[in-house]
């Protein structure tokens, strides 16, 4: 709880400033392939700031490495101390030693969906059966009806990537009956705002996911391990998204049409997900916060475990949406 709290103080002290108008450069490629995660029973973060690798962990806070070739380096602090990499026969480190203690590199998110994935592919019918089969949670009557309005109507430069529509998501198997995304016409108007103001930055808005039918909460629950539980909303409160006031979403370059590299994955059950992660790079770190800074303006509200997730500011006024893709599209 100690660590959410710094979070939310973060984000609160974060957003009385500005971001710089240019993003930095790209980090060097050969620094790159060295940036992550590395785990024992330490735990040890590698990224990089202003072109120059940095250390988190291991008693270590922002700590510069200096290089002295390819995948040697030393740090200064507290002794000096050297920081040897290991790569694979494709360049990628695999491992870290600083001093004497030796890190292997973990794709913890990748982890994490691997064991969703192995669950439900055992029972992957009596998941969704339970979820179908159950009641979302009994509320007062709502403010405000449901006016859900179609993303793509909001303006024709959004794009969509609606990941629960196919197999490329953490449960592994289609969730909603078509690629469709829809929130209450406040936020909509809200987002296309966003839209709007990113273009004359060069980038405009993906969209991943928004209202999503309170059964999909129900089995991201159950098919989630606790431990990872902070991902996924309980549904014993309903989900943001099911009452159609929350967006996953990212950035993409105008001129390439590409999604930007952030710190991390969409749905990414990991530390990197976070909204103050501190790794990655200056540049993916510098998106992070324009995504931010302008849902911000418009009256969204970043989820601190999740920087591609967006509450809008009246979410409360909506009740806990059940129908499905195919029942909007009637």
């Amino acid at each position: 709880m100690r660590a959410r709290i710094k979070h939310f103080i973060w984000l609160l002290l974060l957003s009385g400033g500005a971001i710089a108008a240019a993003p930095p450069p790209d980090a060097p490629g050969d620094l790159e392939r060295l940036i992550g995660e590395y785990r024992s029973a330490d735990a040890l973060t590698i990224y990089e700031a202003d072109g120059q690798l940095r250390a988190e962990g291991l008693g270590l806070h922002a700590t510069p490495l200096h290089r002295l070739t390819a995948t040697r380096f030393s740090i200064d602090a507290p002794q000096s101390t050297s920081v040897q990499f290991e790569l694979d026969r494709e360049g990628q480190a695999v491992a870290v030693t600083v001093g004497t203690t030796r890190l292997p590199f973990k794709d913890i998110g990748r982890e994490v969906v691997e064991q969703i994935r192995a669950g439900v592919r055992s029972d992957a019918g009596g998941l969704r059966a339970a979820a179908l089969a159950a009641k979302p949670p009994t509320e007062p009557t709502p403010k405000r009806p449901f006016d859900l309005v179609d993303l793509a109507s909001v303006d024709p430069t959004i794009k969509f990537d609606i990941r629960y529509a196919s197999s490329n998501n953490f449960i592994g198997f289609p969730l909603y009956e078509r690629a469709a995304a829809y929130l209450q016409r406040p936020a909509a108007e809200a987002l296309g705002r966003v839209e709007r103001s990113l273009a004359s930055k060069g980038y405009g808005l993906l969209i991943h996911d928004a209202y999503r039918p309170w059964f999909v909460t129900k089995m991201f629950w159950d098919a989630t391990p606790e431990s990872a539980h902070v991902f996924v909303a309980d549904p014993s409160q309903g989900s943001r998204h099911n009452r159609g006031c929350a967006v996953d979403l990212t950035l993409y370059d105008l001129k390439s049409g590409n999604a930007v590299e952030m710190t991390g994955r969409y749905d990414e059950m990991s530390p990197r997900s976070y909204a103050d992660y501190l790794g990655g790079t200056s540049r993916q770190r510098w998106l992070r916060e324009l995504l931010r800074s302008e849902m911000q303006a418009q009256g969204f509200t970043v989820y601190p475990e999740e920087w591609w997730h967006f509450d809008y500011k009246d979410w409360s006024d909506y009740a806990i949406g059940t129908a499905t893709f195919t029942q909007l599209s009637k």
